[in-house]
């Protein structure tokens, strides 16, 4: 072997060294582990969780969330809707139908619009402040088989902006009173102690003599 050829072995030999030194260090700072939590979150899709299973124990009435509902913050909300629905008075019905005067008017009763099977089934019914948070929450959970396929509004406050400003287009209903909040413990504790307080001894019982 020639004095040039021993130069070229000795230099790929030295290269493969450096490929071996940098493929162990960069291995020791980057491992391929199975992340906690495989995919990506979609906006717009309700997640199933056991937190959100507790948070939606935890709902509070649409009625008490309509009190300090924000028309803007609910127009700005249903930007999301605007791709297949509008709010426009006389505003034609896109993929889905338009949304004016939609507050306490019937389900399935924009006249043009080819509903599904399922909504026209609850024809009879009427779109009321309470059975829109239960569509908004999740339309295939309320309406099985509905052609609606957005995911729903999984806050209760944005629902409760949407349905604020769908009822500042053209309904403009009285918003429904929230209700009454529970008595304090103090006042419950006070019922509870009046409840097992003696009762009072009727006049036949004869009261003991006093002392001399």
């Amino acid at each position: 072997m020639s004095f040039r050829s021993n130069i070229i072995a000795g230099w790929v030999l030295a290269a493969c060294f450096v490929a071996l030194g940098l493929y162990l260090t960069v291995g020791s700072q980057f491992r391929g582990e199975r992340p906690e939590k495989m995919g990506y979150p979609i906006e717009g899709v309700v997640e199933a969780s056991a937190e959100g299973a507790g948070a939606a124990a935890a709902d509070v009435p649409i009625a008490t969330l309509l009190a300090t509902a924000d028309v803007a913050k609910g127009a700005d909300t249903f930007k999301k809707c605007a791709s297949c629905h509008n709010a426009n008075q006389g505003g034609a019905n896109g993929i889905g139908p338009n949304l004016w005067a939609i507050v306490g008017a019937g389900i399935a009763a924009k006249p043009g619009f080819a509903y599904s099977d399922v909504l026209k089934g609850m024809a009879s019914g009427k779109w009321t402040f309470e059975e829109l948070d239960k569509w908004l929450k999740n339309p295939r959970g309320y309406a099985a088989g509905t052609k609606m396929s957005f995911a729903g509004l999984a806050k209760g406050e944005d629902r409760a902006n949407v349905i604020a400003y769908l009822n500042a287009q053209g309904s403009n209903l009285p918003l429904p009173a929230a209700p009454a909040a529970e008595a304090p413990a103090a006042e419950a504790s006070a019922a509870e102690g009046n409840a097992t307080a003696p009762a009072a001894t009727d006049g036949n019982v004869t009261a003991p003599a006093p002392e001399k």
